[in-house]
């Protein structure tokens, strides 16, 4: 889940984190209680990739995951976070991010859906968002997502100890820029742990806005590209939640929650372990 900047409808800002001191370096206790968290995700995703189908609406989607994450022993991450009302973020076509379950909402054959979840589990988030082709999609979309997804692994493949956070930003941007499409700069990734949103803030593109964070071991980080068919530019709905780009054109996206290691990186929300 990408940080929840745009409250009260105003132009999204990607945040700046204070300093690296505030970033927390997790214990071996609590990086498996996080692996606990981070596997109740990796599940609902996996379930909702595998059960989506035309005709379902979101609101059917954000049922399931509430339904599987209390029966876990969780608690969702985004119900009531600021106020959201979901246990997902559901997001189609065009919308980008925060989409808002919804009855109404159906979900049609060719549609690009975005699904991010969170669990909290005694005590730490888990964070983790898939984009999922419906039926078939076009041949555009069926390339935006594959692009999305392997940017992530190719900002991931960077996390190791003594590595720095413009490692993951630099590969990220030079994949997405390679392949014609846009990133999404307004929204970020994030530290990830005690709190859904900590710092630092990992950007998916080379900026001078962020101190170059040098990784530690026993960071966790919710990284989490974002990707624009058109215009990298979004706007929100009436609804203060839902990101839309401003010419109509389709996103997608793709996170994991992963950890810093000495020698590299491990991922937590991965969904082929469960």
């Amino acid at each position: 889940m990408n940080i929840f900047s745009n409250l009260l409808s105003q132009p999204v800002q990607a945040p700046r984190p204070k300093k690296q001191k505030g970033i927390e370096i997790k214990s071996e206790r609590e990086i498996e209680i996080m692996r606990q968290s981070a596997k109740i995700v990796a599940t609902i995703l996996k379930e909702i990739s595998q059960l989506v189908e035309p005709g379902m609406t979101t609101a059917d989607l954000d049922a399931h995951a509430e339904k599987r994450i209390r029966e876990m022993g969780a608690t969702p991450s985004f119900k009531g976070y600021h106020g959201f009302p979901g246990s997902i973020c559901a997001s189609i076509n065009n919308e980008v991010v925060h989409g808002i379950p919804n009855p109404k909402k159906v979900i049609r054959t060719g549609d690009v859906l975005k699904v991010d979840t969170g669990a909290f589990y005694q005590g730490f988030h888990g964070d983790s968002c898939i984009t999922i082709a419906v039926g078939t999609v076009t041949p555009e979309a069926a390339r935006l997502i594959k692009v999305a997804e392997e940017a992530l692994y190719r900002g991931i493949e960077q996390v190791k100890a003594g590595n720095y956070l413009m490692d993951i930003a630099g590969a990220i941007q030079d994949h997405v820029e390679a392949n014609k499409f846009k990133i999404v700069e307004s929204f970020t990734g994030h530290g990830v742990g005690r709190n859904l949103h900590e710092e630092p803030s990992v950007f998916n593109c080379r900026t001078r806005q962020m101190p170059n964070v040098k990784l530690k071991k026993g960071m966790t980080l919710a990284i989490e590209p974002i990707l624009n068919a058109g215009s990298k530019l979004t706007r929100i709905l009436s609804d203060r939640w839902t990101a839309v780009t401003v010419d109509n054109s389709l996103s997608a996206q793709f996170e994991h929650t992963v950890l810093v290691t000495d020698d590299g990186y491990e991922i937590l929300t991965c969904r082929s372990k469960v």
